[in-house]
């Protein structure tokens, strides 16, 4: 049952990219990141209260730094979603998993004093061969994707797609972070909203708006799919990890995530009409199969993963 509830997750948080892709022509990145948080809020103040749990927490520095760190991935991801294909934007944001498996090759090379092995020879850190090598196939994947897909002002986009990715990774292990000193799963995801609220409300009173009118309520439809879907494809993750009892059952639902890059490239071509050549579906298979791998190697070094935010 796991398994459904991470495929089922991975298919809402692709539709939101589909909502956040028609909303963007009429909304900057800021603006949908505000009403991404507001209806967050709402929805998750509801959800904590009917659940009776509090949202008061004796961390608000952890939380301030999960949302800080979460809201410039989110907002960076928007932006890749609104300038460029969507299953190119989709697939960056996923390359966290392939960021944390190089954060722990480096910080496994950085703690490592040599020692001498029982045959006079300099033994290595324990498993940085694998982990060297799926970091390197995922940014190979990387360039075969970017190549054939971004064009002059997409240059940027992808930039930021990758940020969105790196940032993503560290929202992640603070996540895990919290998870460990037992925050439970609706006040991070609760704090996450606020946090992209107030950062979203600031960028657009300083950044370019859009007016409301008759004509813009139309399109303003459009907002509150994204904050529902966000949240309910977080919910769906956060159901799946909790009933994957096993380390076998994480480890599969860790992996059926990038689902969503599936869903996501079948949203591209079939509803925007994007063109993916073989080059490009080549680059996005490397960057699956180096997540999956990166995936079941950081099991070893982190604990049972809770779900990965958007």
């Amino acid at each position: 049952m796991q398994a459904l509830w991470m495929v089922l997750g991975a298919l809402i948080f692709a539709t939101m990219g589909v909502c956040v892709k028609f909303a963007s022509a009429w909304f900057s990145s800021a603006e949908l990141v505000f009403y991404r948080g507001l209806i967050g809020i709402v929805f998750l103040w509801i959800l904590a209260r009917q659940r009776g749990v509090t949202l008061a927490t004796r961390y608000p520095g952890m939380h301030a730094w999960r949302s800080l760190i979460g809201v410039v991935s989110l907002g960076a991801w928007f932006y890749a979603i609104a300038h460029m294909p969507l299953a190119t934007a989709m697939t960056l944001n996923y390359m966290s998993s392939v960021w944390i498996a190089a954060f722990l090759v480096g910080g496994a090379l950085l703690a490592w004093v040599p020692v001498p092995g029982r045959d006079g020879r300099t033994q290595r850190p324990p498993l940085q061969g694998p982990l060297v090598l799926t970091v390197l196939v995922g940014f190979g994947g990387v360039v075969l994707m970017l190549k054939p897909t971004v064009e002059g002002s997409q240059g940027f986009a992808g930039m930021l797609g990758l940020l969105s990715g790196l940032t993503a990774a560290f929202a992640y292990m603070q996540v895990v972070a919290l998870s460990r000193i037992g925050e439970p799963e609706s006040r991070t995801v609760f704090y996450f909203a606020v946090g992209s609220a107030v950062a979203g409300g600031l960028g657009t009173l300083v950044g370019p708006s859009t007016p409301f009118d008759a004509w813009t309520w139309g399109h303003a439809a459009w907002l509150l799919p994204v904050g529902l879907l966000a949240a309910l494809g977080q919910l769906c993750m956060t159901r799946a990890y909790a009933t994957a009892k096993t380390e076998s059952g994480t480890l599969l639902v860790a992996n059926l995530q990038y689902s969503g890059i599936v869903f996501a490239a079948m949203y591209s071509v079939l509803l925007f009409g994007d063109r993916i050549d073989a080059t490009g579906w080549l680059g996005m298979a490397l960057i699956v199969a180096s997540g999956i791998a990166a995936t079941v190697l950081r099991q070893r070094s982190l604990p049972k993963a809770p779900a990965e935010e958007h």
